[in-house]
């Protein structure tokens, strides 16, 4: 079932949704880490602000379109941001993220985000 609803995926589609994965399992966590920690040193300016969700979205796009640009260029250079097989036309969404989830790599990353993010909260929530 997966290779019928594969090869009926069209390339836009295929690159959309790997679009889509970079931004959201690779460039979010980044960006809305670095507000947090904002908010953490004391930033006052972040409080209450929308603007703050607008730019962690708007720039997380923007570096999964850079990544997505340039790194089959540069594999070195983007080689922690850029995936590979998000963009393989033949896999599932579901078997994508099951690809990259199971790459020691990316365990790595999924690790460090949540470890970071809970001890950010915990201060957060404690300081105030």
């Amino acid at each position: 079932m997966a290779a019928i609803a594969a090869a009926r995926k069209s390339r836009l589609h295929n690159v959309v949704e790997g679009l889509a994965l970079t931004a959201t399992l690779q460039s979010f966590p980044t960006f809305a880490a670095a507000a947090f920690l904002l908010k953490l040193c004391g930033n006052h300016d972040l409080v209450g602000d929308p603007g703050v969700a607008i730019f962690v979205a708007i720039a997380s796009l923007a570096h999964a379109m850079l990544a997505v640009t340039l790194g089959p260029s540069f594999p070195a250079l983007f080689k922690t941001v850029y995936e590979p097989k998000f963009f393989e036309a033949h896999l599932s969404l579901t078997e994508k993220i099951t690809a990259w989830r199971t790459q020691p790599v990316a365990s790595l990353q999924l690790v460090t985000i949540v470890l970071l993010l809970s001890v950010m909260a915990v201060v957060t929530a404690s300081v105030g």
